[in-house]
């Protein structure tokens, strides 16, 4: 007799409290295990690309504010570069640190936010959670202090960045960047050896090499799979050759291994602003551009290591003062489509946790 189930299918989302966003998971089901997946994404589409086309290519900086929304200084240090890359315009050397700065503080709130919630996606609790958090929010007080703004921040312009650093800045700085390397290892003492935390994310979602690469991951989505691949060191841009700092990678490709690579970036984080500001130089913070920039006509493709991954952009000038053409390479959207092959053979609660490793923002994935 043949006691098999019916195969059902089971909608995670699209507004789950587990998915991160606006996002949905349709896994078709045998019993417990999961034999079927699909994404389904578009509920937060609302057509940046096209909305660019018809704004200046200064009005189009606080588009990029709002894909990423957690990392929104990096978001305009993309698009800027591919601005500047198209226009022949060179940015102040103290424009350059100021703009590494704020990338890598952006980059240390990102990661404190995907630690944190994938510690709680997996069942942990939430002390590293709020902890993480009230780091995160040190880093949000300087983008304040700097530019007025929190989370959407527009700082970054086409020729350096809006303000220069107030005054307050670089002791505030130095204070987080002496005082964060305790907190990580706080965190790590509470976490990596936890038995929840381990029975949950080791071996789950395992991403081979091969497919890591074959599927154009990037972030530390590609290198928890044993990828050593940055682009601050594979294409390297702004003052980042000047400064040391190693590439962490893992070795299994899976949810816990992205955790670990997270972490580690934090601390190469906290060593990159250190440096750049021993190294922070005088002079302007930025070159006057007109408002209604008018790059020659041609096409640039610029690209930077956000906290997800490759982040490009693709601007086509005809020499108005929009681009004839405005592309995003988005990572989340990327490393999202190996979402199936991580969650086939596991349960839904497996799957929550997979998905919460890859670490995505709908903003960016929709567009």
């Amino acid at each position: 007799m043949n006691l098999g189930t019916e195969p059902y299918v089971v909608n995670v989302g699209p507004q789950h409290p587990s998915t991160h966003g606006v996002f949905r998971m349709k896994l078709t089901m045998e019993g417990e295990q999961i034999t079927d997946a699909e994404m389904v994404v578009g509920y937060l589409h609302r057509s940046l690309e096209k909305l660019a086309e018809e704004r200046t290519y200064t009005q189009n900086i606080p588009f990029t504010d709002r894909m990423d929304y957690l990392s929104a200084m990096s978001n305009n240090f993309g698009y800027c570069l591919a601005v500047e890359k198209l226009a022949g315009v060179m940015v102040p050397e103290r424009g350059e640190y100021i703009r590494v700065i704020m990338a890598e503080l952006q980059r240390i709130a990102n990661h404190c936010m995907a630690v944190g919630t994938f510690i709680n996606d997996a069942g942990a609790w939430q002390t590293p959670l709020m902890w993480l958090f009230a780091e995160r929010e040190k880093v949000l007080d300087m983008f304040e202090m700097t530019c007025g703004a929190r989370l959407t921040t527009n700082y970054m312009r086409i020729g350096g960045v809006a303000f220069d650093l107030p005054d307050e800045f670089v002791p505030a700085c130095r204070a987080f960047v002496d005082l964060m390397p305790s907190r990580i290892e706080e965190v790590e003492e509470m976490t990596l050896d936890n038995e929840i935390l381990l029975a949950r994310a080791k071996n789950n979602g395992v991403i081979s090499t091969d497919l890591a690469i074959n599927a154009s991951l990037s972030g530390p989505m590609l290198r928890a799979s044993g990828v050593a691949w940055d682009m601050r060191k594979a294409d390297p841009y702004s003052v980042y050759p000047r400064l040391d700092f190693q590439i962490p990678i893992g070795e299994n490709g899976d949810s816990y291994d992205r955790f670990l690579v997270r972490v580690a970036e934090l601390r190469q984080s906290v060593s990159i602003v250190d440096q750049a500001l021993r190294q922070l130089p005088g002079g302007p913070s930025k070159v006057d551009v007109p408002l209604s920039l008018r790059p020659p006509p041609g096409e640039a493709y610029a690209r930077i290591e956000s906290p997800k991954g490759e982040l490009g952009y693709y601007v086509v000038s005809d020499g108005g003062t929009s681009p004839w053409r405005f592309h995003v390479r988005p990572p989340s959207l990327i490393n999202l489509s190996v979402l199936k092959e991580m969650v086939l053979g596991g349960t839904i609660a497996d799957a929550i946790v997979a998905f919460g490793s890859i670490d995505i923002v709908i903003g960016e994935l929709d567009r």
